[in-house]
């Protein structure tokens, strides 16, 4: 990371390329949920987690760090989409868990509402990084500086062995997993609700901290570290647009795939072209 020379493009294209996984992921799942059995869904489901998995596991022997990075992206979204949202729709319906309606409209679907279970899942891992590693996350390190402070190197004294795959593997996950947990905190009734105010200003709150993401993305002059850190600052950014797409401001035009094929189509396109473009980047890197 250089301080004296600004990476435009390598942060704006990376942050366009993991910014268009959020709509493709959203559609993909209702273009199923629509298209095939519920039976052919929890199928489909699986087998995309576990390809996912695959992908995560192959980018471990892959060379060159941005095609490792792409690697463990690609592979850790198709693993949450299909073994962490998927087994739970799969179990929310198996059981009988009800949506929650709100004037006749489903606001939120069976399986987020039981998804806060895994509260305690989160924070046993979030407690493992915390407590046993040394790593590159700045919210992870910034926690161990204020409960360690000059012992810190006592406590974390080295890292666990690195893959980058797998790194950008669990960022995926361990992001994507605390941006819903939050979301579906901010939403229930029985704690705030999603028009409450604090809602609003956890919306606020996100939205500015993607900024500040951003611009240390800005002076990183390696693709493969500046994917890793879009994926921070897209999540983040995501989450005032969930909330704003929740208290209907805007149409998530998303959610609505054979309504709105052509918009998709092109984000499905710029997103196949940056992956190409930033996979051959890698290549050049590799050779040279």
């Amino acid at each position: 990371m250089g301080k004296s020379k600004v990476y435009f493009l390598q942060a704006l294209a990376s942050f366009i390329l993991v910014l268009f996984t959020m709509p493709l992921g959203h559609a993909l799942m209702i273009i199923m949920e629509k298209t095939m059995t519920p039976e052919a869904v929890h199928y489909a489901g699986f087998t995309m987690g576990f390809v996912g998995l695959v992908m995560v596991i192959v980018g471990v022997f892959v060379k060159g760090d941005t095609r490792q990075t792409l690697w463990g992206l690609i592979g850790g979204l198709l693993f949450w989409t299909g073994w962490v949202e998927f087994l739970f729709q799969y179990y929310a319906h198996r059981f009988g868990v009800q949506p929650e309606i709100e004037n006749g409209v489903v606001v939120t679907k069976p399986e987020y509402l039981i998804l806060p279970a895994s509260f305690g899942f989160w924070m046993m891992m979030m407690t493992m990084y915390i407590f046993s590693t040394r790593n590159g996350c700045n919210f992870i390190t910034w926690i161990q500086k204020r409960i360690f402070r000059e012992r810190k190197n006592q406590i974390v004294v080295q890292p666990m062995t690195r893959h980058t795959s797998i790194v950008t593997f669990m960022e995926v996950n361990m992001i994507l997993w605390a941006s819903y947990l939050l979301l579906m905190f901010c939403y229930d009734k029985n704690f705030l609700g999603d028009h409450h105010p604090v809602t609003y200003l956890v919306g606020v709150g996100c939205f500015i901290g993607a900024l500040f993401i951003f611009q240390k993305q800005l002076y990183i002059a390696s693709w493969g570290a500046n994917i890793r850190m879009s994926v921070a600052t897209v999540v983040v950014f995501w989450v005032p647009i969930e909330i704003l797409g929740r208290i209907n401001f805007f149409k998530e035009f998303w959610t609505h795939p054979q309504e709105y094929t052509f918009p998709l189509l092109c984000i499905l396109a710029g997103f196949l072209f940056l992956l190409g473009f930033m996979w051959l980047k890698g290549s050049k890197k590799k050779r040279s």
